[in-house]
């Protein structure tokens, strides 16, 4: 019996104490990688608004495009070798633009290039380790495990920005890129440490692609809970994207904030996100998950009605209450999502059903960032803002339909945990 299977806290197991430390190197790499790119692509290559744009949507494209072909990678390989293999790429990935500019060849088609490869990388990254998270503990510790994730995760995220910005001031936007390849190594170092029990494959027939991607989307549409939680959250991240594309223009603009107070509105978001992850875990065991998911995906879409409702009077003290409340909601949502899946979907297909699930949610955010944009354009902020929380209200609140069957079993070939 592992120290996870055996009561101890999560924190003592060291395959996920590893997966905790991977996460925040990992979130520290992104956040400096994705900041300096952007700066040296503007204040160096010379991009406009539509060319620093253009290279944010390039990191989150390839997610929304092969993460169902990822899946299938997932359940075919031998899962820590494929964590190292992405890792140690993505490090070399990043760690490619200082040594360009070095060297005098760096291009903006460069910068397109590394922002789509690592964009790649670090969402194939993301259903490996939904798929790996059910190998190293129970499926009873998952929602806990879940949580810790992503206040690991988290806390890269608040660091990383401020670390960031230090690093690109002290030495340049290229210069600081190597401190983002840095996280990537250590992150292969700790995925490297995972018990080598994480490559045993899984007993599967083998099929062709288009067909395992089908038997995917079949365990998908056999759990009505879980087809629910998924084409509510595409409509969630549709209407909340529109709104986030307009939130810093509208506040700036119409709300006329300040740059510290538009700052300390992201930082309030943080700490809820953290403040999520810590209290997912007795919510949702009070609660049951599908409560748990229907109460907080409902107050996460009601939440985004505070944006245009700051119009009326006192926006930075309703923008702020929106950033705590779409924060702790948005979290305890998508752990409780997270954790259903892994409980319900079969070992040999978490990978594909991961990538599938990735996918539709990711392919919503920039299809309703740009329809805000340019709806914008047309009717203003405030009512394409209000529109936008609409659809984000009404898509929660189809969680609240009734369901084809009142409980759903988790998986039964669930291997044991390492």
């Amino acid at each position: 019996m592992t120290a996870a299977a055996a009561g101890a806290p999560l924190w003592r197991h060291r395959p996920f104490a590893l997966l905790c430390g991977e996460q925040i190197a990992s979130s520290l790499g992104r956040q400096i990688t994705t900041l300096a790119l952007a700066l040296l692509a503007v204040t160096g290559l010379g991009a406009g608004p539509f060319g620093a744009a253009a290279l944010l949507a390039l990191t989150y494209l390839p997610g929304a495009v092969l993460s169902p072909l990822a899946g299938v990678l997932v359940d075919r390989v031998r899962l820590r070798n494929l964590l190292v293999a992405v890792t140690a790429a993505q490090a070399l990935v990043v760690g490619s633009v200082p040594l360009a500019d070095a060297a005098g060849h760096l291009a903006r088609g460069y910068l397109y290039v590394v922002a789509v490869v690592s964009g790649a990388l670090t969402f194939t990254l993301s259903v490996a380790l939904q798929a790996a998270l059910p190998r190293v503990v129970e499926p009873g510790r998952l929602l806990g495990a879940n949580s810790a994730l992503t206040a690991a995760r988290t806390s890269g995220q608040i660091g990383g920005p401020a670390l960031g910005g230090i690093l690109v001031g002290l030495v340049g936007p290229a210069p600081a890129l190597l401190a983002g390849s840095a996280a990537y190594a250590l992150e292969a170092l700790l995925v490297l440490a995972l018990p080598a029990a994480l490559n045993a494959r899984v007993k599967q027939v083998a099929r062709p692609p288009l067909e395992a991607l089908r038997s995917g989307l079949g365990v998908v549409r056999a759990q009505p809970r879980l087809r629910r939680m998924v084409l509510s959250g595409a409509g969630l991240n549709l209407g909340s994207g529109a709104a986030t594309a307009l939130y810093v223009f509208y506040a700036a603009r119409e709300l006329a904030l300040s740059a510290w107070q538009l700052g300390a509105t992201y930082a309030v978001y943080s700490a809820a996100t953290i403040a999520g992850a810590l209290l997912a875990g007795r919510f949702a065991r009070r609660a049951g998950l599908w409560r748990a998911t229907q109460v907080c995906g409902l107050v996460a879409g009601a939440a985004v009605f505070l944006i245009p409702s700051a119009s009326l009077g006192a926006g930075i003290v309703l923008l702020l209450a929106y950033q705590v409340t779409y924060g702790l909601s948005g979290t305890v949502w998508m752990i409780s999502m997270t954790t259903t899946q892994q409980q319900v979907t079969p070992a040999d297909m978490r990978g594909r059903v991961a990538g599938l699930v990735q996918a539709v949610l990711l392919a919503t955010v920039p299809v309703g960032a740009l329809a805000g944009g340019a709806l914008a354009a047309w009717f203003g902020n405030v009512p394409v803002l209000l529109g936008s929380a609409a659809v984000a209200l009404v898509s929660a609140a189809t969680l609240w339909a009734p369901v084809r069957s009142a409980t759903e079993e988790p998986a039964k070939d669930v291997p044991s945990p390492i």
